[in-house]
């Protein structure tokens, strides 16, 4: 400890990070805690630099905000720090917390869990790309974000974990549930029919770990705006005349731009080939996350007309 009462390690990092602030012309800073922090002490040593504090739970976070902190409260569980970071920052942008071209300085455990031993300067011009809350806010419009991150995560997780130890694809359309439900037919026995609405909520830990066990099945998933399972094991009939999608990509996201070219929704595909999830919206991919790399990233993407065939 030093005599301000902040482990040693602690504070020599944050001495760096405002350095490393003042000499980058940085945007903010961001720590993410896996523990509580003496905050009052924090902020003393980072003086009036605007700051962020990033945490999987909310005990972590316990009187940030009172101290001056800008509080991002995550709930991904135990990822990799990258994916946390990543998480983050999209959190940060999508509600306006920070540009999408900010320069932030991040103060995290990179090597041992509970020790906070790294910093970096992170460009999120270059981390992210085109991303920007505007992009956020066009799919909010058609689907309440709360959802689509509902959605977003559990096709993360099926994507990393699979099922069994086996690699799982599947497809969810989310919003616009009535023209969905009519652009497509089911594919025969669908596990969550005859559910009341009240048991089929994403919300619900229950009903996520039977979606991950049902994914195997064919078909697509309908999820209301709310966040019901309104079907499973859906078949898209929507034509994919005028859409395209990257060259080296199968039926499952020919149909994701299709459906979300003929109706309001946005489509979320999981790829069974390696994991990838990619959000469809108006025909066209809009967002792509590696799971097993570094997540949260735009692309530029090939597109590859329909044969005809």
């Amino acid at each position: 400890m030093t005599q301000s009462g902040l482990p040693s390690q602690l504070e020599h990092l944050l001495t760096a990070a405002v350095h490393l602030y003042a000499a980058s012309g940085g945007d903010s800073l961001l720590l993410l805690a896996d523990h509580p922090l003496d905050w009052e002490l924090i902020r003393e040593r980072i003086g009036d630099v605007p700051a962020l504090v990033a945490a999987d739970e909310e005990r972590a976070l316990a009187g940030a905000q009172a101290c001056g902190f800008t509080e991002v409260l995550l709930d991904i569980g135990d990822l990799p720090v990258h994916e946390r970071l990543a998480q983050a920052l999209l959190e940060c942008v999508a509600d306006e917390k920070i540009t999408a071209d900010a320069d932030i300085i991040a103060i995290y455990s990179g090597f041992e869990a509970g020790t906070i031993d790294s910093v970096s300067l992170l460009r999120l011009e270059e981390h992210l790309g085109q991303l920007t809350a505007r992009d956020l806010r066009n799919l909010e419009t058609k689907v309440p974000l709360e959802t689509l991150k509902l959605v977003v995560d559990l096709a993360v997780e099926i994507g990393r974990e699979g099922r069994e130890g086996k690699p799982v694809g599947t497809l969810f359309v989310v919003g616009d549930t009535r023209k969905v439900m009519q652009s497509s037919h089911a594919t025969g026995f669908d596990p969550v029919r005859g559910y009341g609405r009240g048991e089929r909520k994403l919300n619900d830990p229950r009903v996520r770990e039977g979606i991950k066990e049902i994914a195997q099945l064919d078909g697509a998933f309908v999820i209301a705006p709310d966040g019901t399972v309104e079907a499973a094991a859906r078949y898209i009939d929507a034509s994919a005349e005028n859409v395209s999608v990257a060259k080296g990509l199968g039926a499952r996201h020919w149909a994701a731009a299709a459906i979300t070219r003929r109706t309001q929704s946005v489509a979320v595909a999981v790829s069974e080939t390696n994991g990838t999830v990619r959000i469809f919206h108006n025909g066209e991919v809009v967002l792509r996350i590696e799971p097993f790399r570094r997540a949260m990233k735009w692309k530029d993407f090939e597109y590859e007309p329909p044969s005809g065939e």
